[in-house]
């Protein structure tokens, strides 16, 4: 296979239906196909639960979006200067219409943005959180220890999808027939997600399937249940550099 290119190459993409469309072009373009698989499905809260909640929250000093789906569904309920926790998230607040004034100089993490010089004295700060229904608590808990009084306001729920009988072996089909080469895992929850929904079958061809994630965390989950799978870290959640690490990772 040539560099940068994935000739032949059929991915399952594990991202939610609407947040795929830049990595299935990527895979497309490079010359690979995909099975789009998303295990988790975005359900965004009511605009009027969401602003009685932000209604008994303080004047915010600070909002960190979380997400991009943070961005889309609670963009209306930021106040203060805003953060993101990395660029995807970055790019949608650029969106929406507002500037983005802390984010990490490198990496999309509670850890890089949390290195950032205006986060590291919080003292008397309020700092909202937009996110989905639960989360990593890293970034409130350190945040609240500089000083900072930090709150939670949930935009959306992060549900497990529901997948008939028929769907799932087809997938498994699918993945039998050779259609799937390699496989994307975007979060611990997505992974965690993922091995709920599979058959039996597809649970054992797992640990033996290229794996590419941009995440430390996921690659520790990985190697703790399949010690021998082939699993490869992307530079970034970017499109170009999950394509970048199936390519290098191909035989």
């Amino acid at each position: 296979m040539s560099s940068g290119r994935l000739d032949g190459m059929g991915v399952l993409v594990t991202r939610p239906r609407d947040q795929a469309g830049d990595l299935v072009e990527e895979i497309t373009r490079r010359g690979g196909s995909y099975t789009l698989f998303p295990v988790i499905d975005i359900v965004p809260r009511s605009a009027g639960a969401i602003r009685r909640d932000a209604k008994e929250l303080p004047q915010a000093d600070i909002t960190i979006f979380i997400s991009r789906n943070a961005v889309l569904h609670g963009i209306d309920y930021a106040a203060g200067k805003l953060a993101a926790i990395g660029p995807s998230t970055a790019d949608a607040i650029v969106a929406a219409g507002h500037d983005v004034a802390i984010q990490p100089a490198s990496g999309f993490d509670s850890e890089h943005l949390l290195a950032e010089d205006e986060l590291r004295d919080a003292r008397g700060k309020n700092i909202r959180i937009i996110r989905g229904n639960d989360g990593r608590e890293k970034l409130a808990t350190a945040l609240r220890a500089r000083g900072a009084r930090v709150d939670y306001l949930s935009a959306y729920e992060r549900r497990l999808p529901a997948y008939t009988h028929e769907a799932l072996r087809d997938l498994e089909n699918r993945w039998r027939g050779g259609e799937v080469d390699a496989v994307v895992v975007m979060s611990v929850e997505s992974f965690t997600n993922l091995r709920r929904l599979l058959t039996p079958w597809c649970l054992r061809a797992l640990g033996e399937t290229r794996l590419v994630t941009p995440a430390a965390r996921v690659l520790k989950e990985v190697f703790a249940r399949y010690p021998d799978c082939p699993a490869a870290l992307a530079n970034s959640p970017q499109a170009a550099d999950v394509a970048d690490c199936l390519a290098q990772s191909a035989p």
